[in-house]
């Protein structure tokens, strides 16, 4: 249904990667409000999902991450933009330290494009914890590294940072359909359990996400309704939930009336299983397993779920037992 309620005097929030997750769930969370006007930026306006938000009375912007003039031009008159890149889009398909430079070069694209913006209030900026300085160098995660790196470009533009929220969005509850994540049964142990294979300890608790096609949106209202608390470099951690990857799994395998169990692999026979991901993926583990509960840290100001008040989250065991009773 397309909106019916006169929106020339709301703020133009612009939403990069609107048909994609993270963007996605900002559009579901700020439609509804009056406060709110929307432009959806895409690489495609002639997808499925770019033609459903239009139909929706949704604005939506053709621009190229790789193209600064393009960003210029969707970003005018924007009252606050969300920004987000995708390291995937470009791994596996080319080696890690390439895929981080393609990233970084569209992370700062974007900040260029925010800093050059007439009249910008907020720019919420979609990123993670910089492992290299958390670690000293000891593990350097490449899908956190280009993101750090435009990080500290916008703390190098004062007037950008003055304007800039970092949000960090940690563990997916959506990773868990991914194969190197997926719990699964084998034939020659116990049939009433589903297993993980890990490369760190499955007791060392991570931040999660749980569903955010939802609860990524829930954190940008509430960074949006918040200024006095979310502007000036604060970061943000969009968890829903605490969990350590044993939990993670037995959430999975509860629903469908099993245990779960997390198998400690060695990390050259991890890296051998899904070749070249679980190498990645074991990085940020060895992360999440050196910092404890500090991985979420940083110099910056940390808001929580509580510290916002963000109400309506979805939490993991929740995301889990829904998406089963709908496949």
């Amino acid at each position: 249904m397309a909106r019916s309620t006169p929106q020339a005097m709301s703020k133009l929030i612009t939403v990069v990667g609107a048909t994609g997750t993270q963007g996605g769930s900002v559009i579901r969370a700020l439609f509804d409000s009056h406060d709110y006007k929307l432009r959806a930026i895409t690489r495609n306006r002639n997808s499925e999902t770019a033609k459903a938000l239009a139909a929706k009375g949704i604005e939506v912007v053709e621009a190229n991450l790789h193209d600064l003039s393009s960003l210029k031009a969707a970003f005018a008159g924007s009252y606050a933009i969300f920004g987000v890149t995708n390291y995937f889009d470009a791994f596996p398909g080319v080696p890690e330290a390439q895929a981080t430079e393609v990233e970084a070069k569209m992370a700062i694209n974007l900040a260029n494009a925010a800093a050059a913006t007439a009249g910008l209030k907020h720019y919420i900026w979609s990123t993670l914890p910089n492992t290299r300085k958390m670690t000293g160098g000891k593990v350097i995660v490449p899908h956190y590294e280009a993101k750090n790196r435009a990080d500290d470009h916008i703390k190098s533009l004062p007037e950008l940072h003055k304007k800039t929220t970092f949000l960090w969005i940690p563990w997916y509850g959506q990773n868990i359909f991914y194969p190197f994540y997926q719990p699964f049964a084998i034939s020659t142990l116990d049939p009433n359990t589903l297993y993980q294979f890990e490369s760190t300890s499955p007791h060392v608790t991570w931040k999660v996400a749980g569903d955010v096609t939802v609860n990524v949106g829930l954190f940008v209202k509430a960074i949006l309704d918040q200024p006095e608390k979310t502007l000036n470099g604060a970061a943000v951690v969009a968890a829903s939930d605490d969990m350590a990857p044993q939990e993670i799994v037995s959430a999975w395998a509860a629903p469908q009336g099993k245990k779960g169990a997390v198998i400690q692999l060695s990390r050259q026979a991890y890296h051998d299983l899904w070749a070249p991901w679980t190498a990645v993926m074991d990085l940020s583990q060895q992360y999440f397993e050196m910092m404890g509960d500090k991985s979420f840290t940083g110099e910056s100001v940390v808001l929580t779920k509580d510290d916002l008040g963000v109400e309506g989250l979805v939490g993991t065991a929740e995301f889990f037992a829904k998406a089963q009773r709908q496949t």
